[in-house]
């Protein structure tokens, strides 16, 4: 496999913003008297909004009728999108941008696959919004991830076939969501958290093409 895309999550792979969901859902939880740790939170990452709120009402043993479910997301989005919109160019993630830029100097197209609906204002808020081929997000998807959809809309847009992507993420569901495209997978993080990921690096700052091609021609083997 030669890669002709590389698709990138957004949240906690390009830029810092978990802890800005952590802090929006954090606030709902002390409003509803539910106790909501950081740990608890991992189980939140690369999950819609409607599904992290059904997996709080679990860990509080709560339950809502949809009409408060509704209410309670738009809240905890709210209130989210009044932390981002404070966001700076500061909080892009180390190495990013330098990867992207090594990427396009080989004429590797690069992509955005985020569940996020608040994709377009972080990419603006940090200013990075120029440099990507396609954006496929919450505006233009209908199924979260495990679902590949993300990708797949990803990969379709800039008319690149999936076995020829590589997916950077930092989700258990997003690395699901990759390999189900039937893409290759580099995740973001822990080895032994992101298990079925192709291969792993704590952040892009550990990105290059060389390795980008030594993980290729690894998969091939």
């Amino acid at each position: 496999m030669r890669t002709g895309a590389c698709i990138f999550d957004l949240d906690g792979v390009l830029v810092d913003t978990a802890k800005y969901h952590f802090k929006a859902w954090k606030r709902l939880t002390d409003m509803l008297g539910i106790d909501f740790t950081e740990n608890d939170n991992e189980r939140l990452k690369g999950v819609s909004r409607m599904a992290s709120l059904e997996i709080i009402l679990e860990i509080g043993n709560m339950q809502l009728d949809e009409r408060k479910k509704l209410e309670y997301a738009t809240l905890k989005n709210n209130w989210y999108i009044e932390y981002i919109s404070k966001m700076t160019p500061s909080e892009i993630l180390p190495g990013c941008i330098r990867f992207i830029t090594e990427l396009k100097k080989e004429k590797i197209l690069i992509a955005i696959g985020s569940a996020s609906k608040n994709t377009p204002m972080i990419l603006e808020r940090v200013g990075i919004q120029g440099m990507f081929d396609a954006v496929a997000d919450g505006n233009n998807i209908t199924k979260a991830k495990p679902d590949p959809e993300v990708f797949l809309k990803a990969a379709e847009m800039i008319g690149i076939r999936p076995e020829e992507c590589v997916v950077f993420e930092d989700a258990v569901a997003g690395v699901q969501a990759a390999l189900n495209a039937g893409m290759m997978c580099i995740g973001i993080g822990s080895p032994e958290v992101l298990t079925k990921a192709h291969f792993v690096v704590p952040g892009l700052y550990e990105m290059n093409v060389g390795k980008l091609r030594e993980i290729e021609n690894v998969k091939q083997l």
